[in-house]
């Protein structure tokens, strides 16, 4: 495993029809309106990524109980999913059209996990805010994959390694949540929790080192994990696009930062060597 800086990420993608993925943490939703040092490595990252014939998303804010959702709709709708925001927050929209046929195929493909078709939910802001920098045109099909927040973690990297095969047709993997996300411990302007910056740190060497297994171990993990996640529905995005890497890709880390001091907005990307 080889482990790059954002800076050399360009250079670093060899020839292949093999698309990358992408996991980016996306944190607050005003990171969408706000020019941040987050926001410029998304666009400095779009502008380096093969250009990809559809988006599959993998959103911290679509969750589900007992089944995977797949958005077969035409054209998306822009979900404002927060509360007590600025207007020009609202007014954000992503005109992306979806990708029925595609989506209805990882329907199928997804079958032993409970897959099932919906036409109601469109793009929450877990996808669009960090697609308007990547692809600020709106000119990729984009659909996105609820996560089934029933099952173990475990269970998302099996995700992952049933979309994987997607890859080989163009279609570009994306993550959108937080490695560390504890809203009830944010300090806007604090210093990063002890427990933010030990998880973060202990993802980060589990997921240079490919074991997988480590990340998806809640015993293991122990009581850090729900310090770094009360709810793991930001965790599980990112188990999803380790699970669709394997030893032929190499990982780049890009920022690397803890936010608020309990939101690691760190974002990482697996490619072909």
């Amino acid at each position: 495993m080889q482990t790059h800086s954002l800076q050399t990420l360009r250079d670093s993608f060899a020839p292949s029809d093999r698309m990358p993925l992408v996991f980016l943490g996306h944190g607050s939703p005003m990171n969408a309106i706000e020019d941040t040092a987050y926001v410029r490595a998304w666009a400095d990252l779009g502008q380096s990524l093969p250009r990809p014939t559809a988006i599959l998303v993998v959103s911290a804010h679509w969750m589900t109980k007992g089944t995977t959702l797949v958005d077969v709709s035409a054209m998306p709708r822009t979900i404002h999913d927060f509360y007590g925001f600025p207007e020009a927050l609202y007014a954000e929209q992503y005109p992306a059209r979806g990708q029925p046929d595609l989506a209805r195929e990882v329907v199928t493909l997804l079958a032993s996990h409970r897959a099932q078709e919906d036409d109601t939910w469109g793009l929450d802001h877990g996808a669009w805010a960090v697609l308007k920098f990547l692809y600020p045109d709106a000119d990729v099909p984009v659909f996105q994959v609820s996560i089934d927040m029933g099952r173990g973690l475990e269970h998302q990297l099996e995700v992952g390694r049933t979309l994987s095969e997607l890859r080989d047709r163009g279609v570009l993997i994306l993550g959108s949540g937080n490695v560390v996300h504890n809203l009830r411990a944010m300090r806007p302007g604090g210093r990063p929790m002890d427990f933010a910056l030990e998880f973060d740190g202990l993802f980060a060497d589990r997921l240079a080192d490919r074991d997988f297994a480590a990340l998806a171990d809640r015993e293991a993990l122990g009581a850090l994990l729900p310090q770094a996640h009360p709810s793991v529905d930001h965790y599980l995005p990112a188990l999803t696009i380790a699970g669709a890497s394997d030893t032929r890709d190499a990982l780049t880390f890009m920022t690397d930062s803890i936010d608020l001091g309990s939101v690691s907005m760190r974002s990482f990307v697996f490619h072909a060597i």
